[in-house]
């Protein structure tokens, strides 16, 4: 089990723990602090966050901006790399493939999840992220390219 795992399941136990946690993990990289994600879930292989839409994130017609999503979606793959790489190795993201797909018109779910096969291709590591709409309408899809290596 890795640290972040661990760490998730401890404090989201505890009394307002899952807003603990977001605010954690913002800190943690503070650009993930603009769109107030909210983490669901955290495990091996998938992790979920909702992202508010709000007036800050939207763009010029009132959705939630498409740069905004993709920073939710990273953030959905961070929790899932921290959750899932091995203790002795490390990761870096190396490319996002995504599509657009659907107007941005309600709070988003932002989904990252991988396969046991997925990290068996290391050093490169696609992990499959999508954002849904509150209706289920999935609103943008794709990749994000990891690079994982033992580390030195």
């Amino acid at each position: 089990m890795t640290a972040t795992y661990d760490m998730y399941r401890r404090i989201t136990a505890l009394p307002k723990g899952d807003w603990l946690f977001s605010t954690l993990f913002g800190r943690k990289a503070p650009y993930f602090r603009t769109i107030k994600m909210r983490v669901r879930s955290v495990e091996p292989h998938r992790a979920e966050l909702m992202l508010p839409k709000r007036k800050a994130v939207h763009n010029h017609i009132g959705t939630v901006h498409a740069i905004a999503v993709c920073n939710g979606l990273e953030a959905a793959m961070g929790l899932l790399a921290e959750a899932t790489v091995p203790d002795d190795a490390r990761w870096l993201p190396k490319g996002m493939d995504v599509r657009y797909l659907a107007k941005s018109t309600t709070d988003l779910v932002c989904t990252a999840t991988t396969t046991p096969e997925d990290w068996a291709q290391a050093p490169d590591v696609p992990v499959t992220v999508r954002a849904t709409r509150a209706d289920g309408t999935v609103v943008v899809e794709g990749t994000i390219h990891l690079w994982v290596t033992p580390k030195s």
